[in-house]
């Protein structure tokens, strides 16, 4: 019991990732870091340009959560996916894609996170170079609710490769 609010070991954090804004690149595929500072902004050092430019830096996109269980379905599916290709910040190994869903927390080595909303998938995933404008179709219908989950930041902090991820309470009970 950590602040009075009861928790479960769910996971840990398998990979963290974050790319700073380069001219003419997209934010992915997300180079690997093993520590990084969150606030409510996001990952420190971590560019976003959708979120940016046209959701005016919204709160509840501040982190992308993608579990590896899932891109390891999608590599079974015959895509060569690796943990950053799809743009998350935080790779999660042990907490299931069902597990997230808006209003579950998560606390993620010190920091305290809210799943806020599905991250749907987009042409700008068209970009991995195993995808491209002639397969990009074929992909994002294969990413249909499996494209990551957004979180905003309830408690900021340090997040490290390693950190032990788990599951608390939503707001509205487990």
């Amino acid at each position: 019991m950590a602040g009075g609010i009861s928790s479960a070991r769910a996971g840990r954090v398998l990979r963290l990732g974050r790319k700073p804004a380069v001219a003419g690149e997209r934010g992915l595929p997300k180079p690997e870091v093993f520590e990084a500072q969150v606030s409510s902004a996001g990952m420190a050092g971590d560019y976003n340009l959708y979120r940016q430019t046209k959701k005016n830096g919204d709160p509840d996109m501040a982190l992308l959560l993608m579990p590896v269980e899932t891109i390891e379905e999608i590599r079974r599916d015959g895509w060569p996916v690796q943990p950053g290709d799809l743009g998350e910040n935080v790779t999660l190994e042990g907490v299931a894609y069902s597990e997230l869903r808006p209003g579950r927390r998560l606390r993620v080595g010190r920091v305290i996170v809210e799943v806020s909303k599905p991250c749907e998938p987009c042409d700008n995933l068209y970009a991995l170079p195993y995808v491209g404008a002639a397969r990009g179709p074929q992909f994002l219908k294969g990413m249909l609710n499996r494209r990551g989950w957004y979180a905003r930041v309830r408690e900021p902090g340090i997040v490290r490769k390693g950190d032990v991820v788990e599951l608390l309470p939503s707001a509205s009970g487990p």
